[in-house]
């Protein structure tokens, strides 16, 4: 007893076997070939199985492929796809009149349907290639003054809206924290090192932050994964991030959450960078490496610790300052100390005063890929009186 899909494909191979009898039948015939009928039949029932079972390669696989990518596609691109083969198609009727009157090697009897394949094929991608283009060029065409008067005039209600309805620390966190909906040239996207760093809060806290900080999804995930690490560091690294992205809610830039994700991309980074390049947007981060691939692919970069070295103040050959002395140096009698911010001060003779707070005067000052070094020495008036004692036995 045979199935259903069993009986279906026999019914199929007997037709195309029928088929292709009938078109050997009338090719034999007219060209006298005189071949039996009964070999025609089998002719016509291999022709028909060899048919069968290409089927799935020659019409299903592509078939299925076609619904895939039309089922993943974006409508815009679908919408720009449509426009480009309709712009395509008509350029190659309008040549496909000259191209027929040719009457060398008879390239007027199959040049016109090439042309209209090309044409199709360069209008469907050059559409959906150059979209956006496409979008704000025909926006700025038809967009009247009226329309961007009419626009100005809502945000600015909107942020008169705002200003009335914000609590008084900033607004209250939500799927976008405080303010209205930034447009993606204004947003700059978040790295999870920024906010693990924890100084991105209190920048925020100044105004220098020219846009709308957004968080991606990806990014919290992954600041979820660290916070729940079972070596210790990474658990109170992670921990440290949802801290200040919780006080990122009192700061008086706007913040957004936003699923936004890029498909086949595994890395974090690489997903960063990918959708800084979509957006046209700025990525805030004080990771190295990020920073030189994102330059790389022309992604402007805000780096923190950059922001850091450039702020830290500016000291010339001839100030005096306090300097503890921390641990010794690297040559003979050298000893180090740091600024409340970091920077080391390296103290020459400075070893025999360790542990001790003395007065110093700058020598020179080095500015290194790792920041900024100072060179000193003690004051002379230091040595005719002791050192002050801060540190500990």
């Amino acid at each position: 007893m045979l199935s259903r899909v069993q009986a279906l494909q026999l019914a199929l191979w007997l037709a195309l076997s029928a088929l292709a009898f009938v078109i050997g039948w009338s090719l034999d015939n007219g060209n006298h070939f005189g071949l039996p009928v009964l070999a025609l039949a089998l002719i016509s029932l291999v022709i028909g199985g060899i048919v069968l079972a290409l089927i799935p390669f020659i019409i299903i696989q592509p078939a299925r492929w076609v619904r895939e990518q039309i089922r993943t596609a974006e409508v815009s691109d679908l919408i720009a796809a449509s426009i480009g083969l309709v712009v395509g198609l008509i350029v190659a009727a309008l040549l496909a009149i000259p191209l027929s009157q040719l009457k060398i090697w008879n390239l007027g009897t199959w040049l016109p349907s090439l042309a209209a394949l090309l044409f199709a094929y360069l209008g469907v991608a050059t559409a959906v290639l150059r979209k956006e283009d496409f979008g704000r060029l025909f926006s700025l065409a038809f967009a009247g003054r009226s329309a961007r008067r009419a626009a100005r005039e809502e945000r600015e209600r909107d942020d008169e809206h705002e200003e009335e309805h914000d609590e008084p620390h900033g607004g209250k966190i939500r799927e976008r924290f405080g303010g209205r909906k930034s447009k993606p040239g204004e947003r700059i996207l978040v790295d999870t090192s920024a906010i693990i760093d924890g100084r991105i809060a209190d920048i925020s806290q100044t105004g220098f932050i020219p846009g709308a900080l957004v968080v991606p999804r990806f990014v919290l995930e992954e600041l979820q994964h660290i916070a729940d690490s079972a070596d210790g560091m990474r658990r109170a690294r992670g921990r440290r991030g949802l801290d200040v992205l919780q006080r990122l809610k009192e700061s008086p830039v706007t913040v957004e959450i936003t699923d936004a994700d890029v498909e086949n991309v595994p890395e974090v980074d690489a997903k960063l960078v990918k959708l800084a390049r979509q957006w046209k947007c700025l990525i805030i981060t004080n990771d190295f490496n990020l920073n030189r691939v994102a330059d790389l692919q022309g992604v402007r970069v805000l780096n923190i610790n950059e922001l850091a070295h450039a702020v830290k103040p500016i000291l010339i050959p001839g100030e005096e300052m306090e300097v503890k002395i921390m641990q010794d140096g690297k040559e003979l009698g050298q000893g180090v100390g740091y600024l409340d911010d970091g920077t080391m001060i390296v103290v020459e003779n400075g070893k025999a005063h360790m542990g001790d707070t003395i007065d110093v005067t700058v020598t020179r000052v080095l500015q290194t890929v790792a920041g900024r070094m100072i060179f000193a020495q003690p004051k002379q008036a230091s040595t005719s009186a002791p050192p002050r004692r801060t540190g500990t036995a």
